[in-house]
């Protein structure tokens, strides 16, 4: 396994297909400040080259969170026009996430409340283990959700549910939020982690050029009425028909052997 750091509270690990990226600011519970969200955005933004990379697990080195939010300490000292200037810095770490290529789950504990809530919302998929908290309280402190709260939530369960989460800015246990949709997996206490890992390298095993397109036809779809849909569906389908992973993947089929992918 190898590690890269992007700056003091951001991680890069490989283990083969599979890179973990990793919030490591243990001292502030892994609040996103104007730095930290510099350094979600460079190592998203290095993984998202990387065509080596499968999938991504985002995970968190603090015991009790994964991620609480916005650094409101920071935000409470920044002007107006500071604030103008943090907001690109402050979406680009969630638009990293977000539009990172391929597969990404989140490995969540502990509480992940606003941003950190919607750093894991930006993922395809959420693991999380019983003492996982999840909420979105940001008009209790007279602001919205700005890392695409707003727009990923609905996506998930629905309007009305998300209308009722955000207006009453109230947190989420986990068995409730396993229950909503807000969560997709359930782990034991403290192998958040492991379990979403372990779903990484499952999707890993698959082939890579199919991988990013079938999320990127997800992706694109959402919203879309099902004909407009079905275009974008054979969009995509029409950039894997021709590939070597295509190719590789019905060869090893009818020869009964595991496929070697030239992910391309």
């Amino acid at each position: 396994m190898s590690e890269q750091r992007y700056g003091e509270w951001v991680a890069v690990r490989r283990d083969g297909f599979v890179a973990e990226l990793v919030l490591d600011r243990p001292k502030a519970m892994n609040a996103v400040s104007s730095e930290m969200a510099r350094c979600i955005a460079a190592a998203c933004a290095a993984l998202s080259e990387d065509r080596d990379v499968r999938a991504v697990v985002l995970t968190s080195t603090h015991e009790r969170a994964f991620c609480v939010g916005a650094d409101l300490k920071e935000r409470n000292s920044l002007s107006d026009a500071e604030m103008l200037r943090h907001r690109p810095v402050s979406r680009a770490a969630y638009t990293g996430v977000l539009e990172l290529p391929m597969p990404a789950i989140a490995a969540v504990h502990g509480f992940a409340l606003g941003g950190g809530f919607e750093l894991a919302l930006s993922c395809d998929v959420i693991v999380a283990d019983p003492t996982a908290v999840v909420g979105l309280p940001e008009v209790s402190v007279g602001v919205i959700p700005g890392g695409g709260g707003t727009q990923l939530l609905p996506r998930r369960v629905g309007a009305a549910r998300a209308a009722e989460l955000i207006f009453s800015a109230r947190r989420v246990a986990a068995a409730e939020a396993h229950e909503l949709g807000l969560v997709d997996r359930l782990a034991a206490e403290g192998e958040d982690r492991a379990e979403a890992l372990e779903l990484a390298r499952g999707i890993a095993a698959n082939s890579p050029v199919g991988l990013r397109a079938a999320k990127k036809a997800l992706r694109l779809g959402q919203g879309l009425d099902l004909r407009a849909g079905l275009e974008v569906e054979d969009a995509a389908w029409r950039t894997v028909a021709f590939s070597g992973d295509r190719a590789e993947g019905v060869a090893a089929f009818n020869e009964k052997r595991s496929p070697s992918w030239p992910g391309e």
